[in-house]
């Protein structure tokens, strides 16, 4: 028999597709732009010398010595408390305007604005007699003294000491001003003896006279009980009589006390009849 047909030849294969064509090449980064070169620094300043902050040591003289060791041991004893009050100065300025030439040709003396305040002070300390007073501690006994010794804070070349006028009690204005001239001026001279400066019961210390507006006096002795203040005299406004407004000179007073002692009470008492004898000069006269 005839043979089968021969197998057709096989289709022949489909031509493989075309390779894709190369993808364009990138472009090449930019290259970074080179930093601007900084600009430089300005040639350093040479340091300034450093100033000389040496130390140098002074032994404390003898005086300065005996009055911090008197100010710590009343510290530490007494319970000081302070309270104030104001003067107005207009009586007392006007009182000396019109008297200090008459006053010095007939005494020999100026006559200042302290005095008043010691003659003001020796009579508040007749009428509270607590204030004059001191507390022994060794004996637990409070001291009250039958005579006013009143000392006052003066400058020496040494330091700063207590001349003191005795028996105030017994002393007018002329003779006040005199001891205090006499003393200031030995003070100046730094020939205060030990007993110009000693046996003080009470003592004034005036601020004022350097600009001090307002100060809390210390009491620099154990056996004192009180020390009064004085500062600078200001014009201030104030409340007259009237009722308006006017200005005034007026003087801060500071009374710093031994509390252990002294209450509020005569504390405030006491400066009140200082300030009234101040204001109104015509009282010292009468006592009052």
């Amino acid at each position: 028999g005839e043979g089968a047909p021969a197998a057709a030849a096989p289709a022949a294969a489909a031509p493989a597709p075309a390779a894709a064509a190369p993808a364009p090449a990138a472009a090449p980064a930019a290259a970074p732009k080179a930093a601007a070169p900084a600009p430089a620094a300005p040639p350093a300043a040479a340091a300034p010398a450093a100033p000389e902050r040496g130390e140098r040591r002074e032994k404390m003289k003898r005086m300065r010595l005996a009055i911090a060791r008197n100010l710590k041991d009343s510290q530490n004893t007494l319970a000081m408390l302070t309270t104030f009050q104001e003067v107005d100065m207009s009586g007392l300025i006007k009182m000396r305007k019109e008297y200090k030439d008459i006053f010095q040709a007939s005494h020999g003396a100026k006559l200042g604005f302290q005095s008043p305040f010691f003659m003001a002070s020796a009579y508040a300390l007749k009428q509270i007699p607590g204030i004059n007073a001191y507390i022994d501690n060794a004996t637990n006994e409070i001291v009250y003294r039958d005579y006013i010794n009143i000392g006052f804070a003066a400058a020496t070349p040494k330091g700063l000491v207590t001349p003191v006028i005795k028996n105030m009690e017994t002393k007018n204005l002329a003779e006040v001003e005199a001891d205090f001239a006499h003393f200031a001026g030995l003070a100046k001279q730094d020939k205060l003896s030990m007993d110009d400066i000693t046996g003080n019961t009470f003592t004034i210390t005036n601020g004022g006279v350097f600009g001090s507006m307002l100060g809390t006096p210390l009491i620099g002795s154990t056996s004192t009980a009180a020390a009064l203040g004085l500062h600078a005299t200001k014009d201030r406004p104030v409340v007259l009589p009237n009722g308006e407004i006017g200005v005034r000179p007026i003087m801060y007073l500071a009374l710093t006390y031994d509390h252990r002692l002294v209450d509020g009470r005569e504390a405030v008492t006491f400066l009140c009849m200082v300030r009234d004898q101040v204001e109104d000069p015509r009282r010292m006269l009468l006592e009052i």
